[in-house]
């Protein structure tokens, strides 16, 4: 199985990234592969502009341009965009509730969207909703982005794929659990925030989770903008780079740096299998489950 692996830096304009899109799509299939994986937000980044204004649903014209160019192209594409969701209002406690509170104006009503990862195919459309909205180091993406629900696997070229999006994959439980749906690969799209440490993170939890789920881990990363001087500072919203794909065994396979760049990367999926056989730490997950609740031990207990 051939994947190619998309590292871009998305611009403030749709149609600007969908060209672009489009055309790395075309030069994927031209390169024979089977799978070619963008980043988190390709279609508009963090940080431009509000997203439910740009939100398209999937049967928009973004969406179905990309449709039908990797139709075109006899290849399968994983896009992130956004897609409209719902409409949710802040209460004056500075939670997001449903109903528009008593008293309280319109200025407090929020359109959120979801973080959509467009999978098309020759023979597919379909999509995944981010499911851990990144909540941390001061960002609140749930404010808003709206949550998903539905964990999703689809096949690509005979072989199992699954999907998670960026703060995902601080979660072992959704890579083991895709995998147990007999997912071998795992994409992973990513806007990841530089910073302090942000790197040395991403390093460590890519090759965790491609470990726990004895999985290929494929993630896409949007490039760091900014010169070299910038790198390792929290004022790269868009991306941290670093696109990685790690083998089931944990080891890396093929890694870039900061700047915008595609990795076209050879897996052998029946590998999985052989270290799956060897390392049988799904079956372990799923024993623990089924373990009695923690105890807490007081005293002498003999």
């Amino acid at each position: 199985m051939r994947i190619a692996v998309i590292q871009m830096i998305a611009q403030p304009d749709v149609e600007t990234n969908l060209a672009l899109i489009r055309k790395y799509i075309a030069a994927a299939a031209a390169n024979r592969a089977d799978l070619v994986v963008f980043p988190e937000a390709a279609m508009f980044p963090f940080d431009n502009g509000r997203l439910d204004q740009i939100a398209q649903p999937l049967d928009g014209p973004f969406a179905t341009a990309v449709v039908d160019t990797a139709r075109k192209h006899n290849i399968t594409a994983v896009v992130g965009m956004f897609t409209p969701a719902d409409t949710v209002y802040r209460h004056p406690s500075g939670d997001i509730v449903e109903e528009l509170p008593e008293g309280a104006g319109q200025a407090n009503k929020i359109r959120r969207v979801y973080n959509t990862l467009l999978v098309a195919g020759p023979d597919l459309v379909t999509s995944y909703d981010k499911i851990h909205t990144y909540d941390a180091f001061g960002y609140s993406e749930s404010d808003t982005v709206k949550p998903g629900t539905r964990r999703i696997t689809c096949e690509v070229a005979g072989v199992t794929v699954g999907l998670a999006t960026c703060y995902d994959i601080r979660f072992p439980n959704h890579f083991i659990d895709l995998a147990n749906a007999d997912a071998k690969v795992i994409v992973v799209p990513t806007s990841w925030a530089d910073g302090p440490g942000k790197l040395d993170q991403w390093r460590t939890l890519t090759a965790a989770r491609a470990l726990d789920s004895t999985s290929y881990l494929v993630a896409a990363s949007q490039a760091r903008p900014g010169t070299p001087d910038r790198y390792g500072r929290a004022d790269g919203p868009t991306g941290i780079g670093h696109s990685v794909v790690i083998g089931p065994d944990g080891a890396k396979l093929a890694e870039t740096g900061y700047a915008a760049q595609v990795l076209t990367v050879d897996i052998d999926p029946n590998y999985v299998d052989k270290v799956r056989k060897s390392l049988p730490v799904l079956a372990g997950h799923l024993r623990e489950r089924q373990l009695e609740d923690i105890v807490v031990a007081v005293g002498d207990e003999r």
